[in-house]
C-alpha cells in the first residue's frame, strides 16, 4: 500500500511562509474574450513580499536550513529574479543573512531593469549582492554559490545553499504537490472539474509539482507548460527529471508518466526576459479584461501560450481552463519602458479634463 501522500510529504523539514489557501477565482470576462471558461489559481497572493509561487517553493528549503540551525542563506538566479527577491524576505524573517548572486541572462538591459522590480526590493531587504557574467551555465552558477559558501562558512558563518541546477532534490517543488491538493479541494467545493491546467515552465519546480500531485491523487488532467526559458524539447527533459526525482521523494515513483509532459515554446522568442508582441497584448487583455496584473517573464508568456492552445484548438473552445498565477509583479515596474508604448492607446488627461471612458477601446 502507498505511503499516504501528506504523510510522505510531511517528513521533509517546512517552515511556513505563505498565505495560503490562496484563492480560486472565475475570470468571466478574459474567459469570455478567450471563447473558454477561465479560472485563475491565484498563487500571486501567497503573501510575503509581493507574492508569487517561490514562497511555496522556498518553504521546504527553508525548513532544511532552519533545521540543520543555518544563519546564511545563498541563493542564485537572474537579475530580475522573484526566487532571489522571496528568498531575501525569508531569510529576514527567519533571521538569516541572505546573499544573492544575480546572473546575466537578460541582454541589453537598461538602468530601470538593473534598480527597480525585484532588484530594489532585494536590496529594500538588506541582501548582499552579487554579480554573476554568466546566465546559461546552472552547474556553474551553482559551484560559484558553493566557493562563496565555504569562504563564509571559513569565516564562521552556517552557510545553506539553494541550487539551481536539477541534480540537486527539488526541495521546493514538493510545494507544488500541496498546491495541487489544495486547488483540487477548492474545485470540489466549487463542483469544478477542470479540462486543462496551463503554468509557467522553467526552473520547472511548479510544473513538476502540479504533474506529480495531481497525478499521486488520481486526477487526470493535461498540464500545459509554456517555456519561459528554454526550447520544448529541452524543458521536457527537464520536467521530466524533476517529476521523476520528486515522485521517488514522496515514495510514489509509479504516479510520473513520462508521457504526461507537455511543453510549448510557440511564444517563448526572442528568449528569456525578453518581451514579444503576443505577449505584450496577453499583458493588456488581462488588465483590461479583468484587472488581473501578469508579469513580463513568466505569467505574461504562459497567458499568451494559453491564448495560442486556444487559437489553434490544443485547448478546445468552451473549455474549463485552470491558470495558475505564479506571481511576479515587481518585475513590471523594471520592464516599464518596454511596456510604456504599449500603453499609448489609454488617454492621459491633462489637469482638470475628464475622459469619456465610452470612447475608449479596450479591445
Amino acid at each position: 500500500m502507498p505511503i499516504p501522500l501528506t504523510k510522505a510529504i510531511h517528513k521533509f523539514p517546512r517552515v511556513r511562509l505563505g498565505h495560503t489557501p490562496t484563492p480560486l477565482d472565475a475570470a468571466p470576462r478574459l474567459g469570455a474574450a478567450l471563447g473558454i471558461e477561465l479560472w485563475i489559481k491565484r498563487d500571486d497572493c501567497t503573501g510575503m513580499a509581493m507574492g508569487g509561487n517561490k514562497v511555496r517553493q522556498l518553504e521546504f528549503p527553508l525548513g532544511e536550513a532552519q533545521s540543520g540551525d543555518a544563519d546564511t542563506l545563498l541563493i542564485t538566479s537572474a537579475v530580475q529574479s522573484n526566487y532571489v527577491r522571496v528568498a531575501a524576505a525569508a531569510g529576514r524573517r527567519l533571521g538569516m543573512e541572505t546573499h544573492i548572486q544575480l546572473e546575466e541572462r537578460v541582454p541589453d538591459v537598461d538602468a530601470l531593469y538593473r534598480s527597480s522590480g525585484n532588484v530594489l526590493l532585494d536590496r529594500l531587504f538588506g541582501a548582499t549582492l552579487h554579480s554573476y557574467p554568466v546566465g546559461d551555465d546552472e552547474p556553474a552558477a551553482d559551484a560559484s554559490l558553493d566557493l562563496l559558501a565555504q569562504s563564509l562558512a571559513e569565516a564562521g558563518r552556517r552557510p545553506y545553499v539553494i541550487h539551481l541546477a536539477p541534480a540537486h532534490p527539488p526541495l521546493g517543488a514538493l510545494g507544488y504537490v500541496l498546491a495541487a491538493e489544495e486547488t483540487l479541494a477548492q474545485a470540489r467545493e466549487l463542483d469544478l472539474a477542470f479540462d486543462a491546467v496551463v503554468c509557467p515552465t522553467g526552473s520547472a519546480l511548479t510544473h513538476a509539482g502540479i504533474l506529480v500531485g495531481l497525478s499521486a491523487l488520481g486526477v487526470e488532467i493535461p498540464v500545459y507548460g509554456i517555456c519561459v526559458r528554454r526550447d520544448a524539447g529541452s524543458q521536457a527533459a527537464r520536467v521530466r527529471q524533476v517529476a521523476e526525482q520528486l515522485a521517488a521523494m514522496i515514495e510514489r515513483p509509479e504516479v510520473f508518466d513520462g508521457d504526461d509532459v507537455l511543453t510549448f515554446d510557440g511564444v517563448l522568442a526572442p528568449g528569456y526576459g525578453r518581451l514579444n508582441d503576443a505577449v505584450r497584448e496577453a499583458i493588456a487583455l488581462a488588465a483590461r479584461q479583468e484587472g488581473l496584473l501578469l508579469d513580463p517573464v513568466y505569467t505574461g508568456k504562459t497567458m499568451a501560450g494559453l491564448i495560442e492552445h486556444v487559437q489553434s484548438g490544443v485547448i478546445p473552445a468552451g473549455s474549463r481552463v485552470l491558470f495558475i498565477h505564479t506571481g511576479g509583479l515587481p518585475a513590471l515596474f523594471a520592464y516599464g519602458d518596454k511596456l510604456g508604448s504599449w500603453l499609448s492607446d489609454v488617454p492621459w488627461a491633462p489637469s482638470g479634463e475628464v475622459v469619456d471612458v465610452d470612447l475608449i477601446d479596450y479591445h
